[in-house]
């Protein structure tokens, strides 16, 4: 019997393979449009993918994307799903000041509302770069607009996490923002990665779905799942002068990822973030967020 019931919320950060935080030293942003292009036919194995698993999710998607492939951007608001904002180019928000910031996740949202024709509420950092020094991007999300942020992954891993915020949603400096952290497994003493990414092409696949098992189940709480487009792309370039730390989470078991991915699909219960934390917000008394213009 499978663990299915609970509806958990299904992402997929939309870059491409040559954008990600373990190759930013290893290809300029300036070299990026001389580089052939793989997102776009990624993204549409995943729509199909999803469509044929009667799943709805969150697009968190790069302005850069939108702006070049505007036509797949169409494509995922006509299946259904969510359109939301991973920044304009994958420049981590920590790294940002607070008006450069500012800019950046305007200019995402209204272009991302301009060529998709719906409101974009959500917003996830890149590399999860919202933690303990920036709190103040917080602010700037709610003031632009944003309705929820999904930027903080409660875990300790060298690039990102901060273990110890909260693991369920949460309102940062009593704000009207709320802050959906990605989940995690408490056990031991500390929270253990339970949301994708690469532990989820690293570890075996019946200890991921035992823990999201456990975390729908025992604590009633709804999951978070992300992944990216390169993932399910085993045949994508090689960068040749990446270091073995990066080579090792950007390429191990990608051949294994789409495999991974249906049985997730059928083993749980999807949905876009809007819709699972809906109660959160789209409260009663509240009107549903309005369409851009």
């Amino acid at each position: 019997m499978t663990p299915r019931g609970k509806l958990n919320a299904m992402t997929v950060d939309v870059e491409d393979y040559f954008q990600v935080q373990a190759f930013a030293d290893c290809v300029r942003r300036e070299d990026w449009d001389s580089i052939a292009p793989r997102v776009e036919a990624n993204v549409d194995r995943i729509l199909a993918q999803f469509a044929g698993a009667d799943v709805s999710a969150t697009f968190f998607t790069l302005g850069w994307i939108a702006e070049r492939h505007p036509a797949l951007i169409r494509r995922i608001v006509a299946a259904g799903h969510e359109l939301a904002s991973h920044g304009w180019d994958h420049t981590r928000a920590d790294s940002q000041q607070p008006e450069a910031f500012r800019a950046d996740v305007r200019r995402t949202r209204l272009t991302l509302e301009d060529i998709g024709g719906v409101a974009v509420r959500g917003y996830r950092a890149a590399t999860f770069s919202i933690g303990a020094r920036n709190q103040w991007a917080f602010d700037v999300l709610g003031s632009e607009g944003y309705a929820y942020s999904s930027s903080i992954n409660p875990i300790r891993h060298d690039l990102y996490g901060m273990p110890d915020a909260p693991r369920t949603a949460f309102r940062p400096n009593d704000g009207a923002l709320w802050e959906i952290p990605m989940t995690t497994l408490a056990a031991f003493g500390r929270n253990w990665p339970c949301s994708g990414g690469g532990y989820f092409r690293l570890l075996p696949y019946g200890l991921f779905r035992h823990a999201l098992s456990r975390v729908n189940r025992r604590e009633g709480l709804p999951g978070i799942f992300y992944f990216h487009p390169w993932e399910v792309d085993p045949g994508q370039p090689r960068i040749a002068n990446a270091g073995w730390k990066s080579r090792l989470r950007h390429y191990t078991n990608l051949d294994r990822m789409s495999g991974k991915l249906d049985r997730l699909l059928r083993d749980f219960a999807w949905d876009r973030m809007d819709r699972v934390f809906a109660g959160l917000l789209a409260p009663p008394h509240a009107s549903p967020a309005a369409g851009p213009g």
